[in-house]
């Protein structure tokens, strides 16, 4: 079998396998890291890991309520995204993104490491059944996704480049390339677009760098090649088109705390009890789905997660 469904992912939540490898069959193209949907799915994995964290699908499950989590089909993952990078509105990425070159691409590691490098995409990976994972995917405004991502920890990279003892913080850089990327053209945000996590956070097994989704290479308006997956968090900590992974002893600044300080703060952990000023967190519409269902502490995460936040006041730190 193609797809590997977890004991903890119940088989009413996961897409019909011959769905599945249907879609793989239409999508397939050739060149990147290339899919033999017909054949199996042959994704590189980087670093070796052994992808037996016991997480890959630990997304799914019952939600209150008595529903269920479904994934959100292809065509709305890769149709309705913010990148604007390719313009402000949700269907502006993939109008605006299709002459995107996400090769050739190299990655710099750096920073407080013991081993700083860049990489070549090519060099970056090697090749290897990369895991899957079904991930619940909230966003600030209040919609919802469940994707099937294909990637691995960040915890990989890091480990690699061996952080020093004062590493603190991760710093992500997104490309600058406004001749590609007509968003970085405008003042909507201070370009490059910079994300960041505390350096536990990064090193927690949920968090990953995908390179893929439902079973083929990010699609441009994804993140091609490369981004940032955290399930805990709001959507906006989901960098894309990464360049640069940089190890610091400070917080480092990020796009949209820089933008609007009193409505995204650095954490962005998901907390129902905290409304943004211009909306209500407390339930969210999952794409596809007429009703609102009630948004869950840390998007339903809380028992892997909680414990990195233990002590601290999630109302200051949102």
């Amino acid at each position: 079998m193609l797809i590997k469904k977890p004991d903890d992912v119940r088989s009413s939540e996961i897409t019909p396998e011959e769905h599945y490898l249907n879609r793989r069959r239409f999508l397939a193209v050739a060149g990147g890291v290339g899919v033999a949907a017909a054949a199996g799915v042959v994704i590189p994995r980087l670093f070796g890991g052994n992808g037996d964290d016991g997480l890959v699908g630990s997304a799914s499950g019952a939600v209150p309520g008595g529903q269920q989590d479904k994934l959100t089909p292809f065509e709305a993952v890769t149709t309705y995204n913010n990148f604007y990078e390719f313009g402000t509105g949700k269907d502006d990425p993939a109008k605006n993104a299709t002459a995107f070159r996400a090769r050739p691409w190299s990655v710099t590691v750096d920073g407080l490491v013991k081993k700083p490098a860049t990489y070549n995409l090519e060099d970056f990976v090697r090749p290897s059944t990369q895991q899957e994972r079904v991930y619940r995917m909230r966003c600030v405004e209040g919609w919802s996704m469940v994707i099937p991502w294909l990637g691995f920890p960040v915890a990989d990279v890091l480990r690699r480049a061996e952080p020093l003892g004062t590493a603190k913080f991760v710093e992500f850089t997104t490309l600058m390339d406004p001749k590609q990327m007509p968003g970085e053209q405008t003042g909507v945000l201070n370009w490059p677009y910079k994300e960041g996590l505390r350096l536990d956070e990064a090193m927690h097994p949920l968090a990953i760098l995908a390179t893929g989704l439902y079973g083929k290479p990010l699609p441009n308006q994804n993140g091609a090649p490369l981004r940032l997956v955290v399930p805990w968090k709001y959507g906006f900590k989901g960098i894309k088109s990464i360049v640069r992974i940089r190890l610091t002893d400070t917080q480092p600044r990020t796009a949209w705390n820089d933008a609007a300080p009193d409505e995204y703060g650095f954490y962005a952990n998901v907390n129902p009890a905290v409304d943004h000023p211009r909306w209500s967190q407390a339930k969210e519409r999952r794409i596809g789905e007429f009703f609102k269902r009630k948004t869950l502490p840390f998007n339903g995460y809380a028992d892997q997660v909680a414990s990195l936040y233990a002590g601290m006041d999630l109302r200051k730190n949102y």
